[in-house]
């Protein structure tokens, strides 16, 4: 821009002025030749100069010293012309290098808008991944706990799968052995079922012999009575026997009585039965039941008192 300011002045062209070019804020009317210039000020203000006043003899100046005088100011006017048409195209030119720069720097407002606008969505988008990324860190964290727990977990099984394996062969074992018992248990059965039957001939044995205990020990309660009565008759027999020997001694011998006589004579003879007894000689006898199995009997066949007693002290027992 300096060396612009400090170039010759530009050259006038034909059309109107600033023809492709923006028009300047302000220019002078009389610019780039455009009819006669008017005296400069300052010109107008050394003509006002005590000197060039008329002096007290009212003789002017030389007109060679104005003419000079009047270059020299003409030449610094037209100096101040061409730094003035520089000036002017200098300031158009800065006027569209401003206008440039405004527009460049709405661009640029308009480019950093959406640059900010971008970045601010790009911000969002990083906040949000961000945090999806921290929910993420926290659900890995989560599953990296429960990986840990089921880690726990299949070792715990891992035990508990070994101890049931353990316990499947034991089994195994076991039901190899119950199947080898179980092939077994048709004979078991047989010798169960024959347990049966002999518990049951057993059964009808002890019934039939209960039953044939509680008849010889109803019989033998009969039988204890009539001997009891029987007893005390023979006592009243001996009473009267011995009442009799006594009236006899007492007779002196005198006519003896024959029945007494006869009754004595019997009463010493053990082979004499007793006209009193009319019991069968085999009432100890146990009778047999026609349809039973014969089992041993509870006493001899025998109708002595000795097979009473032996009736009477099982009867006891």
């Amino acid at each position: 821009m300096s060396g612009r300011n400090r170039g010759p002045p530009p050259i006038p062209m034909k059309g109107p002025p600033h023809a492709g070019l923006l028009p300047p804020v302000h220019e002078h009317p009389y610019a780039r030749g455009l009819g006669p210039m008017p005296p400069h000020p300052v010109l107008l203000d050394e003509i006002r100069e005590p000197q060039f006043v008329l002096g007290p003899r009212g003789f002017p100046p030389h007109p060679a010293i104005i003419e000079e005088r009047l270059g020299v100011q003409l030449q610094e006017i037209q100096a101040l012309l061409a730094d003035n048409q520089r000036l002017a195209a200098t300031h158009v030119a800065l006027k569209q290098e401003l206008e440039a720069a405004q527009h460049e720097l709405k661009q640029m407002s308009h480019y950093a808008d959406s640059l900010r606008a971008e970045k601010d969505v790009q911000m969002r988008e990083m906040y949000e991944k961000s945090v999806r990324l921290e929910a993420d860190l926290r659900e890995l964290e989560a599953m990296r706990a429960e990986l840990v727990k089921v880690n726990g977990d299949i070792k715990q099984l891992s035990a508990v799968k070994q101890d049931l394996t353990g316990q499947v062969q034991v089994m195994s074992q076991d039901l190899t052995r119950l199947t080898g018992e179980l092939q077994q248990a048709p004979v078991l059965k047989a010798e169960i079922e024959n347990l049966k039957q002999e518990l049951q001939r057993a059964r009808a044995a002890i019934e039939y012999e209960k039953k044939g205990y509680a008849e010889n020990y109803e019989h033998g309660q009969v039988m204890e009575k009539k001997l009891i009565s029987m007893a005390r008759e023979l006592e009243k027999l001996r009473a009267e026997v011995a009442n009799a020997e006594k009236r006899t001694h007492a007779g002196g011998g005198t006519g003896a009585n024959p029945a007494v006589s006869g009754y004595n004579a019997n009463y010493g003879n053990p082979e004499a039965g007793y006209t009193g007894n009319t019991y069968h000689v085999n009432y100890g006898m146990n009778p047999v039941q026609s349809g039973v199995d014969v089992y041993r009997q509870y006493g001899p066949a025998s109708g002595s008192w000795g097979a009473y007693d032996m009736h009477r002290a099982q009867g006891y027992r």
